[in-house]
This record gives C-alpha cells, structure tokens and sequence, in this order.
C-alpha cells in the first residue's frame, strides 16, 4: 500500500450516528476501534458525554463490541474507556498500527471483522488501513480542538481535496 491509499478511508460519515452499524455487523464486522477526541467525544474531555454514550449504546445494540484506540499515554483515555464501560488500548501510536494491532488482539479479532473510525486522516485512517482494516473517517464533533491537531488540518485538506473524500 502506497503513502496516497493509507490516507484515504473506506467512506466518509458525518459523525458516527450516520454510519450504518447494522449494516456492518451484517456484512461481518464484529468490532469498532474508536478514537476518542472529537470522534467520539469532545477533544481532550476527562469525561464522556452524552453524545458517547449514545454513540457507544448504538453500536453495541447493533451487535458490534466496542474498543477505544488512543494515542494518550495518560489516565484520561483509561477513564474514559472505563466510563463508558469498553475496553481501551493507550498510547496507541498512530498512525502507526501497533496499536490497532493491539486492540485487535485485545479483542480476539482480525483486520477483515474490526472496523477503526477516527476523525483525522493522519492518525487514525492512517493507522487502521495499515493495520488493514477497513477504515471510515468522520467530521469532527466539535471546533474546538488542541492545537497540534489544529495545526495539521489545513494539510489534511489538501488531501482530502486531492483524494475526493
């Protein structure tokens, strides 16, 4: 896989309420790696809101198991995870796979049957196409966003203009 196709995720939602989770559990997805800040919560939240919950009832009640996928090193994701009552693999690395992988392994699945959704193309699409799983981007939850992340938008831009996604 060339630099070009590791950016490009499978489909492109608007947040994760619009993805059709019953559809994927159908077509053999059993797993979601989730990232956390500003996909499945509010950027650097030290608690899940109601959106997360929501979010996390939804997937489950389409019959796919829950993983959170953190670059954080820090307590905040297990806190987070742990709130929502998922597991959660910690500084994941991305957009490397080792933490993909990692959750994977975690739980108990492989590429084809776990699906990483994130917020950014250079970190969690990156990761979850290495990693080869297929791989959804959404639009960010909120604006407001710290600002290395902030930082690395106007590129992701510019792929995103490129890629047509």
């Amino acid at each position: 896989m060339n630099i070009f196709e590791a950016m490009r995720p499978d489909r492109v939602y608007g947040s994760l309420k619009q993805i059709p989770w019953k559809e994927l559990r159908d077509s053999g997805i059993n797993v979601a790696l989730l990232d956390f800040d500003n996909t499945l919560g509010i950027d650097r939240a030290t608690e899940p809101d109601e959106y997360s919950y929501e979010c996390i009832r939804m997937i489950e009640d389409a019959g796919i198991r829950c993983c959170l996928v953190s670059n954080a090193k820090s307590e905040r994701s297990s806190g987070l995870a742990k709130a929502l009552g998922i597991p959660c693999v910690t500084y994941a690395r991305k957009p490397k796979p080792v933490g993909v992988y990692r959750a994977m392994e975690l739980m108990k699945t492989s590429p084809e049957k776990a699906l990483m959704v994130g917020d950014q193309v250079f970190t969690d699409v990156m990761a979850g196409r290495l990693a080869g799983c297929p791989t959804y981007m959404v639009e960010k939850y909120k604006k407001h966003e710290i600002w290395y992340v902030a930082i690395k938008r106007p590129f992701e831009k510019i792929v995103r203009l490129a890629g047509k996604f």
